[in-house]
């Protein structure tokens, strides 16, 4: 038997379409990337640049590439869901590498637009003189948005509206900032999700952090009425949602029993294009934070939330005991292994 290795893309091409997901109750139609497992005959194309996905942010930007075909033909399911929720002012592409990463092993990943709440959102509030000191009624806003939207996101990936076929037996969800904590409060409220993987989640109690005047940490709930496997992974240096605030989360939320904390990374380490993504954030962190060039490379951070990402959901969702097995090795030694530093914090007795 081949021996368990996260960390490597899987053995499926990769697929991925979007769909618009109505909300009527909110008046709201919600833009939703998914990634899929495509059939043999797309073996390659997802890595080739003459023939993966290209998509346009915003207009006038570079067009950007994932490693995905665009409406290739989904494999025979049916195939474990996962939601994945973008950070403050990002989008549902963001995190392409996890996403990707993931249908490569054999998941079907929904991840969706926070509408009001993406980049392009963002940047025309601020175009219109709207500052994050003025916009707590729209965070709150927002934070009533996420967890619908998720849970929009899941009911068409379940229902077969991406074309797909998904099993219904338990979802995992992952995100990142804004998104780690839309992860924790879905969770939380959706008994379907079973298996949790915030990334530097917004949510804990902090002296020092950068953006809206709304403590996320009020507009957080982690009074779960069941357990689920929660698996933390942050950096050291983010100087967004700092270390001290992800420790709280550890000690306030009764599922999440461990941390594993990414040496010599900031927040965007989590987004595709980290070294771009943070030098281009680097001026509003008010002389906070290092260049990109100080810090370790992105691909250290992808390889952590890849590898171990798909270690929890193989574990959780698929009771894979191989997975099992790998997660109960110290994760400081097997990263150490690839030449990447971490460490790993315990939830306190409770």
């Amino acid at each position: 038997m081949t021996e368990y290795d996260p960390f490597a893309r899987g053995p499926h091409p990769v697929g991925v379409r979007t769909i618009d997901v109505p909300d009527a109750a909110r008046d709201r139609v919600v833009p939703v990337e998914v990634w899929y497992p495509a059939t043999d005959g797309y073996a390659g194309q997802d890595l080739d640049d003459a023939t993966r996905d290209a998509f346009e942010l915003m207009s006038g930007l570079p067009a950007s590439r994932q490693d995905a075909v665009r409406d290739g033909k989904p494999a025979a399911g049916p195939f474990p869901a996962v939601v994945f929720s973008h950070g403050f002012a990002g989008h549902r592409r963001q995190t392409t590498h996890l996403c990707t990463h993931l249908a490569s092993h054999g998941y079907a990943v929904a991840a969706p637009d926070h509408v009001g709440n993406t980049v392009a959102d963002v940047m025309a509030m601020i175009m219109n003189g709207v500052t994050m000191a003025d916009a707590g009624a729209y965070v709150a806003q927002s934070a009533a948005d996420r967890p619908l939207d998720a849970i929009r996101a899941l009911d068409a990936l379940l229902a077969g509206d991406a074309g797909i076929a998904v099993r219904d037996d338990g979802a995992g969800m992952t995100g990142h900032s804004f998104g780690g904590w839309t992860t924790l409060q879905t969770a939380g409220r959706d008994d379907r999700i079973v298996a949790a993987v915030p990334l530097a989640p917004a949510g804990g109690i902090t002296e020092r952090s950068f953006g809206p005047a709304v403590s996320m940490a009020d507009l957080l709930d982690l009074s779960w009425s069941r357990s689920v496997p929660t698996l933390m992974i942050v950096a050291d240096e983010d100087a967004v949602l700092p270390i001290d605030g992800m420790r709280d989360l550890l000690g306030r939320g009764a599922s999440i029993e461990r941390m594993v904390v990414i040496g010599n990374a900031d927040h965007f380490h989590f987004c595709d294009g980290a070294e771009m993504v943070h030098d281009m954030m680097a001026p509003m962190m008010a002389g906070q934070t290092k260049p990109s060039s100080a810090f370790v490379p992105g691909a250290h951070a992808y390889d952590v939330t890849n590898g171990l990402g798909l270690a929890h959901f193989d574990a959780v969702l698929r009771h894979r005991p191989e997975a099992v097995a790998f997660l109960e090795r110290d994760p400081v030694e097997v990263l150490a292994e690839r030449g990447i530093a971490v460490s790993v914090e315990l939830a306190p007795p409770r």
